[in-house]
């Protein structure tokens, strides 16, 4: 137990000095987008979601130069799958999620392709330093899509990003306290990561648990925090296009940005383990899916697909942790998902569609 309590520790510290400097990155960079009459929509949609990725970035590049790039897959894996399955489930059942933003429906193929694309970058098990440029140009791309795009939305979503990013006068009038937050944060998420890259090495050889189910489940739920907090307490106030795209441009920023960038520095690309490739790969690809048919069934993420989804991580992290153990469990686990899980979800999609259909038949009816 001794031996445990160095590494625990540096977790712990890790954890929370990542979640310091990823605000004070996020409330930088908001102050220094709006000084340059950035739009708040693009605010949300770019400058807050790479903010609350910046711990993923982190922690992935620290992982991937220090010979862990098992941990830093993992975590860009195990973030995306949480952050849909666990955090839109969560703000879901807080309360009912409605999507409005027209770019956040956009945003959701774009998921998918990123998606099906890293899949494809991975069946060479490597990502290499080419495909990482790629991606990070998809990213530059992207950014600009986004800005061009927020033009034409409506003003009441522009309202909802405006009230979330409230402008600070103190620090709004000196460029130099923007420019220092952005640099205090960004020293901070660089001593965090590598205090919380340690640390999960150092259990993962402790209990003979794989580095890449570390990066799928401890590293991930720690760096995903940020995505936590936002988005469950965006839907608190109301604020549902924010609790949804923050999760969507997060997804999308890890992809293209943390790994990327990950693979861009590792010194020989970044080794994909073949569990990653057979398993948790397609489940992020097939999560990502999922988002289609709960986005566009109304523009609402009801209670009952949050429920759902909340269930769906749950039994993916007992799968990670029991097969660890006992490596014939993912036999039971394979017949529970045909004959079960899938059978479910598509009953719970099922209903949302008629549900939507069924709403949409009461307003013409008011209407007319």
């Amino acid at each position: 137990m001794g031996d445990l309590v160095l590494p625990l520790a540096l977790i712990v510290c890790g954890l929370i000095t990542l979640v310091i400097g990823g605000e004070l990155l996020v409330r930088g960079a908001s102050l220094l987008a709006r000084a340059m009459r950035i739009s708040p929509l693009v605010i949300g949609l770019t400058v807050v979601a790479f903010g609350t990725s910046a711990p993923e970035l982190g922690v992935s590049l620290q992982a991937a130069l220090s010979g862990a790039e098992d941990v830093a897959v993992g975590n860009v894996i195990g973030s995306n799958i949480l952050n849909v399955l666990l955090i839109l489930g969560l703000a879901a059942l807080v309360a009912p999620l409605i999507v409005s933003s027209q770019l956040i429906r956009i945003d959701v193929p774009l998921l998918v392709a990123a998606s099906v694309v890293m899949w494809f970058f991975a069946l060479d098990l490597n990502f290499s330093r080419l495909e990482g440029i790629v991606l990070v140009t998809a990213l530059v791309t992207y950014i600009v899509f986004c800005i061009l795009q927020s033009r034409k939305e409506n003003q009441a979503v522009i309202d909802e990003f405006e009230s979330e990013l409230p402008v600070l006068n103190k620090l709004n009038s000196s460029r130099l306290g923007q420019v220092g937050l952005i640099f205090v944060g960004l020293l901070l998420l660089g001593l965090g990561s590598r205090w919380l890259v340690s640390g999960a090495v150092t259990i993962a050889t402790l209990w003979g648990v794989s580095e890449l189910v570390i990066g799928l489940t401890i590293v991930a739920a720690g760096t995903s925090l940020p995505e936590v907090v936002t988005s469950v307490v965006a839907s608190f106030r109301g604020e549902r296009d924010i609790a949804v795209g923050n999760v969507v441009g997060s997804n999308l920023f890890n992809i293209l940005c943390v790994l990327g960038f990950s693979s861009i520095v590792a010194p020989q690309g970044m080794p994909v383990a073949p569990m990653a490739l057979s398993f948790d790969i397609p489940v992020m690809v097939a999560v990502a899916v999922l988002c289609l048919p709960i986005f566009f069934t109304g523009g609402v993420i009801s209670r009952a697909e949050g429920a759902m989804l909340t269930f769906y991580y749950v039994a993916y992290t007992v799968f990670l942790i029991t097969s660890q153990s006992y490596p014939n469990f993912s036999g039971g686990f394979s017949a529970v998902f045909v004959y079960f899980v899938i059978p479910l979800t598509v009953l719970t999609l099922l209903y949302s569609v008629f549900a939507s259909i069924r709403a949409g038949r009461r307003l013409q009816s008011a209407q007319s």
